[in-house]
């Protein structure tokens, strides 16, 4: 009896002390038009460490906050965030009551953002430098307008492209060893799948991974995370594509521990918005999960998108007044249908599988692995001993004749003599022949079948003068990493990870059409001799279709990382410490014996090793419930690409003299104010990317010296860009306001100044000046003259305002304008080095070349800015106890015609003939421009079973 007394004494002692301690609220959520409880929403007490996912049941309770005046928010993709104030009162659970979530139309919108992304690509192998894609899971009406506002202008956030950024699916990342940047187009038609994300920007803490300074993005595709249920959706748009069709299935978790989530698409498109333009792309998506118990589950992730599409070329001016802004080069009829020559093809099935073991409640680690095979290939045009093809052939243009001068007159310019009479031949012929001839490639390709009398009677295939090939980068990638994360105590927390990643590339041209020819001769038409062999081991062959031919390599590469970060929090304060150590190896292995270069092209070449390191830290001060304070800094190193590291990987083993590892600095500070009134983000940042490497190719007339002892000025080269320094800064704003229940206005701006912060030092390649006794003929050009010149492509000023009106009867109408400006076109930086004042023919420099009109000249062009009215709108309805949803879009209502970018032509590589051209007043190298879209819309129709 004592011992029972004694019992429910102890019972009753820690019953009172509990209710003594006992603090906090509770609340259930649920879906506002079904009214049905929603699981696994985030609810977090701001500038807190409290944070909880709601039950089945769509509830959650909190017991044990001190009491104070709070705000509460609750967030789950695809709805719309809440922020409640609440107030905790001693010895008191409060009850909220239920609130209900409304669907987000971000979640359609995003699908436009996707359409708009695609048509940026313009590299050959590798992903738009918008990074619009990376902000598409963001809440914050900021990076809200950096995506669907600003990303068709090609706006950056801070300037810095997606490279700077890491991108992971499951833990494993998917950033491309070729140029860092992801491949967007890998995952493109299953964006029902890929809205389980976690976004930070800059480099505050990341559970996922050490992150760049751009920032981190995760996406799970973990089956059980998916709600249960079917979605089928239809849109038509005018921009990458017309029409697109996805279907998703989701089971939900069974009672043996099996979910699966399968999605399918197909998006098709003929000259969507520009000519001679197609898209063709399938999507498949699969997600199978075993939970095993409660501390193992075992996901298999499938994803296979193969999509191909027709390019559109940057033009000059001359020929943009003369066309139009549509104008599309790379296309021409044949037998009454579009052909483009230009197609890029993404063709890269990913297959991923993840175990996820919770050691206990405090305890997790995921691990992974990752295998992805195919290739990316971009064709073109080929030709040997034939005229140009592309119809915008400098030659082919009138201002070759209104650009004219007469021959040098010993150290001076030739008088200026231009034709005007063969300047309007060109013209009307160019207009009557736009684009490319198709039929007069094939006809060049046979000669003629002649009977007794010499009559032509047909034609018959003979060697082809034009093919069309691709260039083929065919990739097999091989990924694990280990993933831990626990929470050692209430204030301290860790993560850990690690990665390994090993890729494998062959990189070739192909022929994939003779063009009615039989053959064609695998040499190098502009040289001579052993100098014009592709492979001097096979001289002379004769490739059809499905050869490879011109050069043909493979390049290896390995990436170690490991990872940790401690996060510390406090009541008031919350800080992190981070750290990253990596390991990057690559080798090349030429499978040719180029002809230009034989003691340096077949084999394998040095193994280039890089060893990096990262630091990172942050703090968060709560000032109170409603404002907190940020800091982020970064000192992080970086191995530079494999793009950057090889200067001409096509024909031989060469590395980048004196190539270094990256360093890229930032300091970031916010300011936020949060309430269910008004919600303000302040951020200044500011950072620097020190001894980065860029490579390119042109033709360039007039760039070596006959004094020198070259025959020829004039070669197609290699242009090396080393030590070149970046600087990125500038300010961030957003503000959004409910100016009632149903109308609420945002406002966000972005002013940064992004330039070249250091004077490069430029090395030009000249393949013509290869031999055996010369395997690198490299010149050093000395400094060139970038310091202060703005970084091309990219606006650094955009500003949006907005207002939003959503009728509690499930529709909504929006619009933005948006002013978008100081965007730059690319210089030349051979331009700004000492050699292109210098005259080839005597190596003194032009009399002409004064200060004043060197000024004039390289006068970094700046695009005009940009206006956009842009309008979305949508609704929603409940039958049947199914939801059908209707999101449309009109972006630049006005049909604004913009430029979002360009850049100078080298081939004038000497300031007499740059000067000539120019002042001409019709040059014949202007600078080249990438058009924007104008009026474009996106419709789409869903419907959730």
């Amino acid at each position: 009896m004592l011992k029972k007394l004694s019992t429910l004494g102890c019972l009753l002692f820690i019953q009172k002390n509990y209710a003594q301690n006992t603090a906090g609220f509770t609340l259930k959520v649920i879906e506002a038009q079904s009214q049905k409880a929603l699981p696994s929403v985030v609810v977090s007490v701001q500038n807190t460490s409290f944070l909880q996912l709601t039950s089945a049941s769509g509830t959650v309770l909190f017991d044990q906050l001190p009491p104070n005046a709070y705000y509460v928010l609750l967030h789950s993709q695809g709805y719309k965030d809440q922020l409640l104030a609440v107030t905790v009162a001693p010895k008191t659970i409060t009850d909220l009551g239920t609130i209900a979530l409304s669907t987000d139309p971000m979640a359609e919108i995003q699908s436009a953002t996707i359409a708009l992304s695609e048509e940026q690509l313009n590299d050959d192998f590798n992903g738009s430098e918008s990074t619009a894609p990376l902000l598409q899971a963001s809440r914050d009406v900021f990076q809200q307008a950096a995506a669907f506002q600003w990303g068709q202008s090609r706006f950056r956030i801070r300037g810095l492209d997606a490279e700077n950024a890491t991108l992971l699916l499951n833990g494993l990342t998917l950033n491309k060893v070729y140029d860092g940047r992801p491949q967007w187009g890998d995952w493109g038609g299953i964006n029902d799948v890929l809205r389980n994300q976690e976004i930070v920007i800059g480099t505050a803490a990341f559970d996922y991974s050490f992150g760049g300074l751009l920032g981190a993005q995760h996406i799970s595709t973990r089956a059980s995370s998916y709600r249960s249920g079917s979605r089928i959706s239809f849109a038509g748009t005018n921009t990458t594509y017309n029409w697109r069709a996805m279907a998703t299935y989701a089971s939900g978790v069974s009672k043996k521990g099996w979910a699966f989530v399968v999605s399918a698409g197909k998006r098709i498109g003929e000259n969507p918005y520009f000519e001679g333009t197609h898209f063709d792309g399938n999507s498949a998506f699969i997600s199978v999960e075993k939970q095993f118990n409660e501390q193992h589950s075992l996901n298999f992730t499938g994803i296979y998108t193969p999509n191909s599409r027709a390019k559109t070329a940057p033009n000059t001016a001359e020929v943009f007044n003369l066309m139009g802004s549509r104008y599309n080069s790379y296309w021409g009829f044949q037998n009454g249908k579009k052909r483009n020559a230009r197609i890029k093809t993404v063709e890269e099935p990913l297959l991923l599988l993840n175990h996820y073991f919770k050691i206990n409640d405090k305890t997790q680690l995921q691990s992974g692995v990752l295998y992805q095979w195919g290739n990316i290939s971009n064709s073109n045009i080929d030709f040997q001993n034939a005229n140009n093809p592309d119809p915008t052939y400098y030659r082919k243009m009138p201002s070759y004749y209104t650009s004219l001068y007469e021959k040098d007159q010993g150290e001076f310019s030739g008088a200026f003599i231009p034709d005007e009479e063969n300047a309007e031949k060109s013209r009307l012929a160019f207009l009557e022949n736009p684009q490319i001839n198709w039929s007069a490639l094939y006809r060049a390709n046979q000669q003629p079948i002649l009977n007794s009398n010499g009559t032509i009677i047909g034609y018959e295939p003979s060697k082809s003068n034009y093919i069309l090939y691709e260039d083929r980068a065919d990739e097999t990638v091989l990924a694990a990493n280990t993933l831990l994360n626990s929470q050692l105590s209430e204030t301290v927390a860790v993560t850990a990870g690690t990665n390994f990643k090993t890729s494998k590339t062959q990189h070739y041209q192909k022929v994939i059409d003779l063009l009615g020819g039989s053959y064609f001769e695998d040499i190098d038409a502009f040289y001579n001799g052993n100098q014009a062999q592709s492979d001097l081991n096979h001289p002379n062959r004769q490739v059809v279709e499905g050869d490879t031919y011109g050069y043909n390599y493979f390049i290896r590469a390995q990436v170690i990382q490991a990872f940790t970060q401690f996060q510390f929090r406090f009541r008031k304060l919350q800080f992190y410490l981070g750290q990253e150590f990596s390991m990057t190896k690559y080798q090349r292995e030429g499978l040719y014996k180029n002809g230009q270069y034989e003691n340096n092209s077949l084999g394998k070449s040095n193994s280039i090793n890089f060893e990096n390191f990262g630091f990172k830290a942050g703090m968060t001060y709560s000032i109170s419930g409603k404002q907190a304070v940020l800091l982020h800094a970064a000192h992080l190193s970086k191995a530079p690409t494999i793009q950057n590291t090889f200067p001409n990987a096509r024909l031989n083993n060469s590395i980048v003299n004196g190539l270094t590892n990256e360093t890229h600095s930032s300091i970031e500070a916010t300011y936020l104010y949060r309430t269910p009134i008004i919600k303000v983000r302040a951020t200044a940042y500011y950072s620097y990317l020190k001894n980065t490497t860029e490579n390119s190719f042109f033709y360039a007339e007039g760039i070596f010296d006959d004094g020198a002892g070259y025959t020829n000025t004039d070669a197609f080269v290699g242009q090396t860009l080393t030590q070149l320094h970046k600087q990125n800064y500038g300010a961030e704003l957003s503000i959004e306001y409910p100016i009632s229940a149903t109308l609420k206005t945002t406002l966000a701006a972005a002013y940064g100044r992004y330039t070249y912060a250091s004077n490069p030092n430029v090395t030009i390649t000249n393949d013509a000046q290869a031999s055996v006794d010369n395997s690198n003929p490299v010149f050093d050009f000395g400094k060139a003259i970038l310091k202060n010149y703005h970084q091309a492509g990219l606006p650094q000023q955009a500003y949006s305002a907005g207002l939003e009106y959503r009728n509690p009867h499930y529709w909504w109408i929006g619009t933005n304008i948006n002013y978008i400006t100081e965007s730059y076109i690319s210089v030349s930086p051979i331009a700004r080095t000492a050699i292109f004042f210098r005259n080839p023919a005597n190596g003194f420099p032009f009399p002409e070349a004064t200060e004043e009109r060197a000024k004039e000249l390289l006068r970094q062009e700046k695009l005009d800015p940009i206006l956009l009215l842009n309008l979305t709108g949508g609704k929603t309805w409940r039958i049947k106890g199914k939801t059908l949803g209707l999101f449309m879009s009109i972006t630049n209502l006005l049909d604004t015609h913009y430029q979002i970018g360009g850049y100078e032509q080298a081939r004038n590589a000497n300031f007499r003939q740059r000067n000539q051209d120019a002042s001409s007043g019709t040059p014949n190298f202007g600078n080249k421009y990438f058009q924007g879209y104008g009026r474009n819309y996106f419709v789409s129709l869903y419907l959730n079973l």
